[in-house]
């Protein structure tokens, strides 16, 4: 097993990795809006949405993984309103993907995010 991190303050604190690799396996924490190397956060949530998927790429090809290797996602959004706001943003990374998913409408930890993204990954 391996364990990737991006450096983010969260996971030291919170005791968690970003990914964790078990052989073809590849589980993607949940990652939300901001730039981690500034560790800023865009108020527009499409480029929150971008950020991520931006991270979630930079950890799976670390792992060793590509975008067509995802084979789950979960959307977590706070408000039903930023689902267009983000659906083009959803497409453009992962429309000829297509991995099974869901969308969730709940609380973050922090006003200041709006949606995460949590993806699973597989090898054959």
């Amino acid at each position: 097993m391996r364990r990737i991190s991006t450096g983010s303050p969260f996971e030291a604190a919170m005791g968690y990795s970003r990914a964790v690799v078990k052989g073809n396996w590849c589980f993607v924490s949940g990652v939300t809006g901001y730039d981690y190397a500034s560790m800023t956060m865009p108020e527009d949530v499409a480029r929150q949405a971008r950020n991520c998927f931006a991270t979630i790429f930079a950890v799976l090809d670390q792992a060793g993984f590509g975008p067509d290797d995802i084979v789950r996602v979960q959307y977590t959004v706070t408000d039903p309103i930023y689902v267009e706001a983000i659906t083009p943003v959803l497409g453009e990374a992962l429309g000829e993907v297509r991995p099974a998913a869901t969308m969730v409408v709940a609380g973050l930890i922090r006003p200041e995010m709006k949606v995460e993204i949590e993806v699973t990954a597989m090898r054959e």
